[in-house]
């Protein structure tokens, strides 16, 4: 009975944390809705100079991108708080040692996200952009639609971002004891290769100065990786 009890409770728990949690995402998201004009003219920043103006090519094509743009927003503001909730929720089952390094990690995620994040907006976006605009070579006219760039430039992002977590998803591997700095440190030729078919797909140009402007900071990061495990691995 008392176990029960126990789940019910954990369950109540876990509810109202996902409903706290929906309940920012969509004050975020009425909050970015109103201000979607300018976020758009933030995310143009990376195309000054190759793209002048977007169009909408059907009466609904608006609404819906900058409803799309909003829920991005949303996800990528509400972040730390999806997971803060995740981590509070674990939290009281692990000991005091774990929970602090469990903050950090949570810290250094949100971190390395961003940093990924300003990667591909910073670096790999205007670079990509003026090379796919250029491909037309003044034959072509362009006419880029709002909601085909707002994927473009979203889908980059979260994909930088995602990348740029490869060493703290190292660090969790190796405190765990599934990963060992070891085995990193001898496959280090085959991850080369890896990580250039990585660049190659999330990479949207196919030239190669694009695709080694991606490598290479996974290059670095993968060499992070490897002394993140080297250090974090359990301690006999």
């Amino acid at each position: 009975m008392d176990n029960e009890l126990t789940l019910v409770g954990h369950l109540s728990e876990l509810r109202q944390r996902i409903l706290t949690t929906l309940a920012v995402i969509l004050v975020i998201m009425l909050v970015a809705f109103s201000h979607a004009s300018e976020i758009l003219t933030i995310l143009k920043i990376p195309s000054a100079g190759s793209i002048d103006k977007l169009v909408f090519f059907s009466p609904t094509e608006a609404f819906s991108s900058y409803f799309k743009l909003s829920f991005f927003t949303a996800l990528v503001v509400s972040c730390p708080l999806i997971l803060y909730q995740l981590w509070a929720f674990i939290a009281p089952a692990l000991d005091s040692k774990t929970r602090q390094q469990g903050a950090a990690f949570l810290t250094l995620s949100v971190l390395a996200f961003a940093a990924g994040v300003c990667f591909g907006f910073f670096c790999l976006l205007p670079a990509a952009i003026k090379f796919l605009i250029g491909f037309s070579q003044g034959v072509l006219v362009p006419m880029i639609s709002v909601s085909e760039y707002i994927s473009f430039v979203t889908g980059l992002l979260l994909g930088c971002g995602l990348v740029f977590e490869m060493p703290v998803l190292s660090f969790l591997l190796a405190k765990i004891g599934i990963l060992d700095h070891r085995f990193l440190r001898k496959s280090w030729k085959y991850a080369v290769v890896v990580i250039f078919i990585i660049a190659a797909i999330v990479t949207p140009t196919p030239d190669a100065f694009n695709m080694c402007l991606m490598a290479m900071p996974m290059l670095v990061l993968y060499e992070i990786s490897i002394w993140v495990a080297k250090f974090s691995r359990p301690r006999s």
